[in-house]
This record gives structure tokens, C-alpha cells and sequence, in this order.
């Protein structure tokens, strides 16, 4: 059974459940930051999932990185699974900037601003609307 890494719990606000991940929001306010979790028991690698979830994992990726580009027009987005400190399989999909705290350096391990809860609400209900929007078009 599938159960999600309490680091990962402590550490985000549930955004969305697509068919195979769930989406989180990252509580650093000062990178829009999402993290993609399949939802599949005991996986700490990509290539532990099967092919077919590995192609519908990109694509979730892909549609998370979309209203990344959309909603904050990013320098470059951050793409990536380390599992160095959370072994659990999680994805982040960062939008980047030239001007923010860290640039160019990675933002792991960097200053952390939580979001205040209003904003974090406001940010999920947006992108919740955005990916519902989305999946109607492509019904």
C-alpha cells in the first residue's frame, strides 16, 4: 500500500492526485516548487515503475512544467529525483530565476521561507483549476 514519506508530508500542501502521481506544493515560498509522487509502494527509482507509469510519470511532468512556464514565465525550470535525503521516488519540477536568492546554484539546502497558509491555499486552488481545466480540453 502506498503511503507517503512523512518528510514529504511535513514538508508540502496536496495539490492534486493524477493518475499515477500525487502533486505537492514545496512550503518555500521563495521558488514556485512542485513535487510529483507516484503513488506506487516501496519505488525509489524511476526505473522501478513499470514502462507504462513511467510514460504517464512524463507526462505529468510535462503538464506540471506547462503551468510552471505559464503562471511564472521562469529563466529555467529545475527537473529533478535525488531521493538522497527522502528515498521515497518524488520528483521537482522548479521554476528558476537570475534573480532569485540561490541562481545559478541549486536551491537544496538553501534558505527556506514558508508560505503563509492564505497563500499556499490561493497558489493550490489556482493550479487545481488550471489542471481541471486542462484535462476537460483534453477529454
Amino acid at each position: 500500500m502506498f503511503t507517503l514519506d512523512p518528510k514529504l508530508q511535513e514538508d508540502t500542501f496536496f495539490v492534486y492526485d493524477f493518475k499515477v502521481s500525487e502533486l505537492l506544493l514545496m512550503n518555500n515560498a521563495n521558488y514556485p516548487w512542485f513535487i510529483l509522487v507516484p503513488r506506487r509502494p516501496k519505488v525509489a527509482e524511476l526505473t522501478d515503475l513499470s514502462f507504462e507509469d513511467q510514460i504517464e510519470v512524463l507526462s505529468e511532468i510535462n503538464i506540471v512544467a506547462d503551468l510552471l512556464q505559464t503562471n511564472f514565465q521562469p529563466h529555467k525550470l529545475n527537473i529533478a529525483n535525488l531521493g538522497n535525503v527522502v528515498r521515497q521516488l518524488h520528483i521537482h519540477v522548479i521554476a528558476r530565476f537570475q534573480h532569485d536568492l540561490v541562481f545559478p546554484n541549486p536551491v537544496w539546502g538553501s534558505a527556506s521561507e514558508p508560505y503563509e497558509t492564505k497563500d499556499a491555499q490561493e497558489l493550490v486552488k489556482k493550479i487545481q483549476t488550471q489542471i481541471k481545466a486542462q484535462e476537460l480540453i483534453l477529454k
